[in-house]
């Protein structure tokens, strides 16, 4: 097995890839080229292009790729692994091929199931992330927020997944802020955490979500919540709505980046949740790390 080989986290609207030696990352690349911005038929071009540096110095090198590169819309559609899921089933579904420029590639397929709220749901990406968590931090048990564009609560049972559901929280709140009433003609917005901890209040009280989100609007106009504080306040009552799946005093793991899981930890001390964080990128690594080495014969 090369020592060097590229790790991809390839989404709806961006794009990650490490450079990886071993279980380390040595470089990496970020760019908001995802799914959205390839043209149809252009994904190995794209990724060649973003790639070039790697590969022009150290060759060929092996690539794993994960998240919605193997959607309907991604570059390869791959199955999804269904529930439950140990690292063994993501790796025997995977999809194995080369790419034109001679690299051998991988997507791992992702995973699906019925969530504890009796409906279908699926993940891609995180199912690499909830892996690398088990591996990092191994228990019996583990509960798992992974927040996002998509936010998944995830359980895992000796390092199986056995159930997860979706909860569309960031999409939800870029709606909101970007694209209702409740966002429009604001003034530059910033950082206001008594807005965003008012939210999460707010959010508590069980109001319905299409009720609750019109306060937004009806603080602001009563001078509740100061014109700039509008999108923190929105985002409390976004991420302190999604919470209230959470049954109170639960431990739980926040797996994504500092930034936010830093958010979702201050709405979870209003809320009475003891919230763990760690960094979403290490699982990603560790876990894919682990799946790389199952592909390839070895062990990890």
């Amino acid at each position: 097995m090369k020592t060097h080989w590229i790790a991809i986290d390839w989404g709806t609207t961006n794009f990650r890839a490490f450079l990886m030696s071993g279980s380390q990352p040595v470089s990496r690349i970020s760019q908001p080229c995802g799914l959205l911005s390839v043209e149809k038929g252009q994904f190995a071009s794209t990724l060649q292009t973003l790639l070039h540096a790697w590969l022009e110095e150290l060759g060929n090198l092996p690539i794993v790729m994960a998240g919605m590169v193997g959607s309907q819309q991604g570059w390869h559609e791959v199955p999804y692994a269904p529930l439950p899921c140990l690292a063994e089933d993501l790796a025997a579904r995977t999809l194995a091929f080369t790419t034109d420029w001679g690299s051998p590639a991988w997507i791992i397929p992702g995973a699906n199931g019925n969530s504890r709220f009796s409906q279908p749901d699926v993940m891609r990406g995180e199912e690499v992330q909830l892996l690398g968590l088990a591996l990092l931090h191994p228990a019996s048990q583990h509960t798992a927020l992974l927040p996002g564009t998509h936010s998944k609560h995830a359980q895992m049972v000796n390092g199986e997944i056995t159930s997860f559901a979706t909860f569309m929280s960031g999409e939800i709140f870029s709606l909101l802020s970007q694209h209702s009433i409740l966002g429009r003609a604001l003034p530059e917005q910033q950082e206001d955490t008594d807005a965003f901890l008012s939210g999460v209040k707010a959010a508590r009280q069980g109001a319905p979500f299409t009720h609750l989100i019109f306060s937004a609007r009806t603080r602001r106009l009563a001078g509740e919540i100061a014109e700039t504080g509008v999108h923190s306040y929105l985002s409390g009552l976004t991420i302190g709505y999604e919470l209230q799946a959470v049954p109170a005093g639960q431990q739980a793991w926040l797996v994504g980046s500092p930034s936010l899981t830093a958010r979702y930890q201050l709405a979870a001390g209003e809320l009475g949740l003891n919230l763990s964080a760690i960094n979403g990128d290490d699982c990603f690594i560790h876990g894919l790390w682990h799946l790389f080495t199952q592909l390839q014969g070895n062990p990890s």
